[in-house]
């Protein structure tokens, strides 16, 4: 496989996402993890900031890069010649959610796989880690320790 991308918002990113960035890069030439900019929602770490985070955390892993973009995924992949799009699952409802938009995204040419997440990290979510920060919970086993410094700092 060339090119893929591993698209998400990263509100931070977690392990969960991290494991699938590094196995998308153990099946392919080049993995781009892809920053939506959502006008519509404010996080709690800005756009840079995740960018930032993301390439902190996956400084030891060679092919992954990351950028960010803004509209259909689907021309960010054309724009950048990439083949397919990788997509971490945690469990059935994601499942529904995501082949609508794989179903979607491939009418424009663009392929979508399925990772189930490795059953380590399947609980995770960027929402559920950032609610534990927030009450002092310990997440040093959810994010990379750069991540956990952040929400500390963020949320102090």
């Amino acid at each position: 496989m060339q090119k893929v991308v591993c698209p998400g918002s990263f509100d931070p990113v977690t392990n969960g996402h991290i494991d699938v960035f590094k196995r998308a890069s153990d099946i392919s030439n080049e993995v781009v993890v892809a920053v939506l900019v959502n006008h519509n929602k404010a996080g709690l770490f800005t756009i840079e900031e995740r960018v930032e985070l993301i390439r902190e955390s996956c400084k030891h892993l060679p092919k992954v890069s990351v950028e960010t973009f803004d509209g259909l995924l689907v021309d960010f992949c054309r724009d950048r010649g990439v083949t397919a799009i990788v997509k971490g699952l945690r469990a059935v409802s994601d499942f529904d959610y995501e082949l609508q938009q794989a179903q979607v995204n491939l009418q424009a040419g663009v392929d979508t796989m399925f990772m189930a997440t490795d059953p380590a990290h399947s609980f995770l979510s960027s929402s559920l880690v950032k609610e534990l920060a927030k009450y002092n919970g310990d997440i040093s086993k959810m994010v990379p320790p750069s991540v956990e410094a952040a929400l500390v700092k963020k949320l102090s």
